[in-house]
This record gives C-alpha cells, sequence and structure tokens, in this order.
C-alpha cells in the first residue's frame, strides 16, 4: 500500500541556520531527515531559473523527494476582466514551465476574491478561467504537472471545501489542495475533531470519487483566525489556534489514503512536516 507524503513549503529556518543557501541543497537535507516532499515557492513569482530548477529536480530525483510548486498567490481565478484573464494564464504556464524543470508533479493555485461579484458569478468566472488555464497548458504540452486547486482561509475569498470539490469535480485533471489550516480558519473552529475530517473526506469522495481523493494534495498549519477567518501562520508551539493533526493522521491512516502533506509552519516547517509525519506512521502501524 502506497503511503502519504510530507514535506515543507520552502526552507526551514534551520536550513539556513545550518549554513544552506541553495534550494538545490534542500532535498538531500529533507531526506536525511526522513522526508518525502518538496514545495517549491514562487508565490511571489516565478523567478527561478531553468537551470537551478533543473538542479534542484535533479537532487530531488536522486534522494527520493517528490516536488511540487506554488503558483503566484495574486492569481484571481474570479475576474472576469479580459488583461487579467491573460495574465493568470502567462503566470500559470510560467509556473508549469519552472514544474517541468523541477519535476514537479502538483501546481498549487489559488481560486480568487470575489470582490464585488457575487459569488455564484464568481463561481462561473471560476470555472470558465480554470477551463481557459487547462486549454492553454494543453496547447503548450505542459501537462506533466497536476493543477491542485486550494482551499482558502479567508471568508471574502472563494476556497470553501465546498467550492473547491465543485470547481475540481469538473474535471477529472485537476486535484484540490486541502488546507486544513485555511478550513480550519474559515469555519471558525470547525477542523479540529476526527469527526470534522471524516466529514470532509466524505464530501471529497462523494463529488469527486475515491481515487482522486485518495491521492488529494494538501497544505498543514496551526493558523490564527478572527471573524473574517485567516490572520497568519503560527508554529506547533501554538496550543491555541491549531487545528491538530492527530485527527487527519487517523482518519487518513483508516482510510488507506495516500495524499501529499505540505507543513507551511511560520519557519519551522521541516520540524513540524517530520512531526506529521511520525504520528501519521504511529496510525498505519497500528
Amino acid at each position: 500500500m502506497s503511503e502519504a507524503k510530507f514535506g515543507p513549503a520552502g526552507n526551514s529556518e534551520s536550513f539556513a541556520a545550518e549554513g544552506h543557501r541553495k534550494s538545490e541543497d534542500a532535498p538531500a537535507w529533507l531526506a536525511a531527515r526522513g522526508l518525502t516532499a518538496f514545495e517549491y515557492q514562487c508565490g511571489r513569482g516565478v523567478h527561478v531559473s531553468a537551470e537551478t530548477a533543473q538542479k534542484i529536480g535533479a537532487a530531488a530525483a536522486a534522494n527520493g523527494i517528490q516536488m511540487s510548486v506554488h503558483a503566484p498567490y495574486f492569481i484571481n481565478l474570479s475576474s472576469e476582466e479580459h488583461e487579467r484573464v491573460e495574465k493568470n494564464i502567462a503566470y500559470v504556464l510560467d509556473t508549469a514551465r519552472a514544474a517541468a524543470a523541477l519535476g514537479a508533479q502538483r501546481m498549487v493555485v489559488h481560486c480568487g476574491g470575489q470582490g464585488k461579484l457575487t459569488r455564484e458569478r464568481a463561481m462561473r468566472n471560476t470555472h470558465e478561467n480554470v477551463r481557459r488555464i487547462l486549454r492553454a497548458l494543453d496547447e503548450a504540452h505542459l501537462t506533466g504537472c497536476t493543477v491542485c486547486l486550494e482551499t482558502m482561509g479567508k471568508k471574502s475569498v472563494l476556497g470553501s471545501a465546498e467550492e473547491v470539490c465543485e470547481l475540481v469535480a469538473a474535471d477529472d485533471r485537476l486535484l484540490p489542495c486541502i488546507d486544513f489550516g485555511h478550513l480550519n480558519c474559515r469555519t471558525g473552529g470547525g477542523m479540529c475533531t476526527r469527526v470534522d475530517v471524516q466529514r470532509l473526506f466524505d464530501r471529497m469522495e462523494n463529488t469527486i470519487g475515491i481515487e482522486r481523493t485518495r491521492v488529494f494534495h494538501a497544505h498543514f498549519s496551526h493558523i490564527e483566525y478572527n471573524d473574517k477567518g485567516e490572520v497568519r501562520h503560527l508554529t506547533f508551539a501554538d496550543t491555541v489556534y491549531g487545528p491538530d493533526f492527530l485527527p487527519v493522521a487517523q482518519e487518513t491512516a483508516a482510510r488507506g489514503y495516500a495524499p501529499t502533506f505540505i507543513c507551511e509552519s511560520a519557519g519551522t516547517q521541516a520540524e513540524d512536516a517530520a512531526f506529521m509525519m511520525e504520528l501519521y506512521r504511529r496510525e498505519i502501524e497500528k
């Protein structure tokens, strides 16, 4: 049976503290800690050179690290402005080219804000813009990286579990990126128990099918929130906001799922990913 994979989003503070400066050193560093995944961050734009990306990808392949990449944060799939839509497509194509060099199998994309649109219109626009992106990837022959639409932490933006499942259900080539911390924020603490996780997984199975649900992409971190949703990412040292990973580990193991869990803790993402992996391994060994 295949197992879940675990790794950080970007490099932990400890990576630099130990004298490392190049991300091409990260795969070996992560493998030495037993981790199996790494998400390269292009949130502020795709600035990695093809040469550097290839070096990171080669190191990842040599060390058994599964690569993924996060597309720019400023993508807004709900937009209906022609210029913005064209820019969104260009950002995704740039990310896909970087992904090819990195050997990344998955690309995480934000859905975007509602703005002054109705929720229904924003969702219609997002459906259409996702179709445009998939068509552009096909035309550019950049189909080796699965687009993963992310659940979001602020209530004012698209990205509830229901919305992401609806969007992903529209095309078999898509996967959800389930951010458990984001869902906990936008539901005011509604992703804290095993029952909460069971309901989420049931929803996913019923909308996108069990095969895609088994291998979903995931982000996890403790996140501070208020009445509007997400405020800031924390570390596992936080005991106030959560969510706790144990219920996720328990339900993931019980169902035999094999997702990829990327930890987005604020500076301790590799250490916290290792802790998540340890909890999961205990569950599958029971």
